[in-house]
């Protein structure tokens, strides 16, 4: 069973920054690939997505601090998350859809705080 790994999570201060990686355990193709975000007592929520030709969308929240990014030939999915913010403290989740499916990370705590 192929899945999602992330990494990269992690503490740190207000201001500062982090990249999460993503890459599938096993060989399967994806096409759109994005990290999603669940905060404590909220719902998940879409955080970027990036289409297997480099289109990309972010949420309104991140737009100008968080960069999407993509190495096809690694299947592999970035986030750098630059002047985080304590609103940012989330599990964020890594999420592929392939031709066998959607896909899901088992997700990677970044903690924002002073």
């Amino acid at each position: 069973q192929v899945q999602l790994v992330e990494s990269g999570g992690g503490l740190v201060q207000p201001g500062g920054s982090l990249r999460l990686s993503c890459a599938p355990s096993g060989s399967i193709f994806t096409n759109r690939m994005g990290w999603y975000r669940q905060a404590p007592g909220k719902q998940r929520e879409l955080v970027a997505l990036i289409s297997s030709s480099g289109s990309t969308n972010y949420a309104d929240s991140v737009k100008g601090r968080f960069t999407i990014s993509r190495d096809n030939a690694k299947n592999t999915v970035y986030l750098q998350m630059n002047s985080l913010k304590p609103e940012d403290t989330a599990v964020y989740y890594c999420n592929a859809d392939s031709v066998g499916g959607i896909y899901w990370g088992k997700g990677t705590l970044v903690t924002v705080s002073s």
